[in-house]
């Protein structure tokens, strides 16, 4: 009957919509099986939070005017706490917000070394040849190739520990353009994802999640070798960049 008169109902199917994150009109959908990547991600121990997406404009779903990391940020300040392996949550964010990209939390279960993209292809070519275990590998379209390992969380023989900031103060980036170390504190974006541009530029699965997590020190040369020669054909090899750990 509501239905019949107009008013009340279409306003609450509305609302029930915002609720559930998803615009009036906007379908769930599950493009290039979405959501049996983002699962495939969480059954590999990866805790996950949605995260802005690209949109006109502004460049950013948030429409925050001159967004300085459009798409690759969380939608919560609570996003540490929020980030979860549990797939019926997963689920759930993924099928309410289908435009939505989903960051992974660092340095709960899982680090990330974050490197330049032909830095990386040549490092993990070298890695795959030398018969290491790689672990999951994802590249951008941006042009970055992120490492995924195990954590380090807080070792003991460590007097300090410091989080990795890197993603929360985006204006760091650019000071930082060989390998970035993302432990707790940081995030990165998990395959599927979109950036903005005309073109769909990605991120996406290079070697899948299904691949065990390394120990991060087994990469660790081999990813430094890279960037340094990586810095070397783009700079000066003097100012070859080192691992960034904060």
């Amino acid at each position: 009957m509501s239905g019949t008169f107009g008013g009340r109902g279409r306003r609450q199917g509305r609302l029930s919509q915002w609720l559930l994150g998803r615009r009036p009109g906007e379908a769930a959908t599950d493009d290039d099986g979405r959501v049996d990547l983002l699962l495939a991600a969480a059954e590999a121990g990866l805790p996950m939070a949605p995260a802005a997406h690209p949109a006109p404009g502004y460049g950013c779903s948030c429409d925050r005017v001159g967004c300085p990391t459009p798409a690759r940020h969380p939608v919560s300040f609570a996003w540490q706490t929020q980030s979860t392996t549990d797939r019926a949550q997963i689920e759930r964010w993924a099928r309410h917000q289908p435009q939505a990209n989903f960051i992974t939390a660092t340095g709960m279960t899982h680090d990330v070394l974050d490197v330049p993209l032909e830095a990386g292809r040549q490092a993990l070519e070298r890695l795959l040849a030398n018969g290491v275990e790689a672990g999951p590998v994802a590249e951008s379209d941006d042009g970055r190739m992120l490492f995924f390992t195990l954590t380090r969380g807080t070792p003991e023989d460590e007097d300090e520990w410091w989080p990795c900031e890197l993603d929360c103060r985006p204006e760091t980036m650019d000071e930082h353009p060989g390998l970035r170390w993302h432990c707790r504190g940081s995030y990165v974006l998990v395959p599927p994802a979109r950036l903005p541009g005309d073109d769909g530029p990605r991120v996406r699965w290079v070697r899948g999640p299904e691949h065990p997590l390394p120990d991060p020190l087994t990469l660790l040369e081999s990813l430094t070798d890279a960037c340094a020669r990586y810095a070397g054909e783009e700079s000066d090899p003097a100012e070859a960049a080192w691992p960034v750990r904060r």
